[in-house]
């Protein structure tokens, strides 16, 4: 028989897990961590008997806060729709590859940025595919096809029958099978090391050279800062809007980073992270730019050393 602290051992043991699938499924830290305080929430205010009647919390906890996603995710449609330029979602920082200079203590475990796997299914371009989805295929998708859960336990989250959860998933897969081109972090990484000299020189004709005549680059400011409020389209574009960045910007630094998993650009002013940039990279060629320029999006990055 589980004693009390086993039980309670056991429930707070999910948050991590909770987190991983909230943010897939919300593309927002934020967000994540306000659905599974929310689910924690609800598990607490059951009554004893209600809790020991629970077989496993774990499921429980998934499917509340899967339940909670799916809610937000039809809410967030319509608050977009108000979203000044483009909506991203919030790239993640490594904070294992950061040096926390001047004897700043690391964020511990509770920050739920920490606690975020990061795989190809948090890798911006994927998000940017999930986002694409309806809820219900998003919710489908990711609990089945990223996590594994079974059908039955889908359609308990979606409350329709598993066969419709499969055809929901299966419509989802076909979304992101282009997304998931694989590409080398090594190979990545070298290509945006060059964008960065690039970008540093002011190289118009080497910026043009590493990015695809047909990229793309999409940035989110959210009306707070000032950023192209619509995708700038084509290498040569995008390469003139980058060089035209750094003229108006003096004292900007670009670091490589780990952005969700890949290599990515961080740019700084004055110590502070003012940009994430996300990178698609196909023969040899950047493809697609993702900038996060949002300040509420980038919180996670603060404390970067």
């Amino acid at each position: 028989m589980r004693t009390v602290g086993t039980r309670i051992d056991e429930v707070t043991g999910e948050r991590r897990q909770l987190i991983n699938v909230a943010y897939r499924l919300l593309g927002s830290v934020t967000e994540a961590e306000d659905a599974v305080q929310d689910a924690y929430a609800r598990w607490y205010g059951l009554p004893r008997s209600r809790q020991e009647e629970i077989l496993s919390p774990g499921a429980w906890l998934t499917t509340v806060t899967s339940r909670i996603c799916l809610d937000l995710l039809g809410s967030a449609r319509a608050r977009r729709e108000h979203y000044v330029g483009a909506w991203l979602p919030e790239p993640l920082p490594d904070r294992t590859e950061w040096d926390h200079a001047g004897g700043a203590d690391p964020i511990g475990p509770a920050d739920p940025a920490d606690q975020i796997v990061l795989d190809e299914s948090v890798a911006m371009a994927f998000l940017v595919v999930l986002e694409s989805m309806t809820p219900a295929e998003r919710v489908a998708f990711v609990l089945h096809d990223v996590f594994r859960y079974p059908f039955a336990e889908v359609a308990d989250v979606l409350d329709r029958t598993p066969a419709a959860c499969k055809k929901l998933a299966a419509s989802a897969r076909r979304r992101v099978s282009v997304a998931r081109a694989p590409v080398t972090a090594t190979g990545q990484a070298d290509v945006v090391r060059q964008v960065k000299e690039a970008w540093e020189t002011k190289d118009i004709a080497a910026l043009v050279g590493l990015l695809n005549p047909a990229a793309v680059m999409t940035a989110d400011g959210g009306g707070m800062v000032g950023t192209a409020l619509r995708p700038v389209e084509g290498g040569a574009r995008i390469a003139q809007y980058m060089v035209a960045i750094a003229d108006k910007a003096p004292g900007l630094e670009l670091l490589e980073r780990s952005v969700n998993g890949v290599p990515g650009l961080v740019a700084q002013r004055a110590g502070v992270v003012v940009t994430v940039a996300s990178f698609d990279v196909s023969g040899g060629r950047v493809t697609r730019i993702w900038a996060v320029r949002n300040p509420e999006k980038l919180r996670p990055w603060a404390r970067e050393g």
